[in-house]
């Protein structure tokens, strides 16, 4: 898939470095429990993997066009939220990158690739309510707030970002 600036492909093992530059990074994973280590990002690599194979979609790696850097990664995954298979769209951005609406670009993306390819109905996104930079960005792709949950190992409050696809027809 591609946007004006970004090129999103699946994963690929040779993708751990760049990978680990950014899950590995302490201010990019601020509101998680921990950074990721290399062991954590392979995993990470390995389970969208799996995605693509058993789901049919995943995360994908985010790249800049005009350069081919690797910038983050953004995409769909299945998440079970209280007990609910959800689809939730994630995105994360290489931290020199930041501030360049990169995110946002391919969140839009993904959100119509969702509901032109799924047939999804919603989208959610699970957004801890003090990270207010993917909060922006949900915002931006037309989700609002659908409810809080308690989410992951930890069982921390998240907001639960919703878009249905009658709404994003607008965009």
């Amino acid at each position: 898939m591609e946007t004006e600036r970004l090129r999103l492909r699946p994963y690929r093992l040779e993708d751990l470095d760049d990978l680990l530059g950014i899950l590995g990074d302490p201010d990019t994973m601020l509101y998680y429990p921990a950074p990721y280590s290399r062991e954590g990002t392979l995993e990470w690599i390995q389970d969208n993997l799996r995605r693509y194979r058993e789901d049919g979609f995943g995360l994908w790696a985010m790249e800049l066009k005009d350069t081919e850097e690797f910038a983050g990664n953004c995409g769909p995954a299945v998440r079970e939220v209280k007990g609910v298979p959800e689809v939730e769209l994630g995105w994360h951005v290489k931290r020199t990158l930041w501030g360049r609406g990169l995110a946002p670009e391919a969140a839009a993306a993904c959100r119509d690739w969702v509901f032109q390819n799924l047939g999804a109905e919603r989208l959610i996104s699970l957004i801890r309510p003090e990270n207010s930079p993917s909060r922006r960005v949900a915002k931006k792709i037309g989700m609002t707030v659908d409810r809080e949950v308690a989410y992951g190992s930890m069982g921390w409050l998240h907001l639960v970002y919703m878009v249905r696809f009658v709404e994003s027809s607008a965009f």
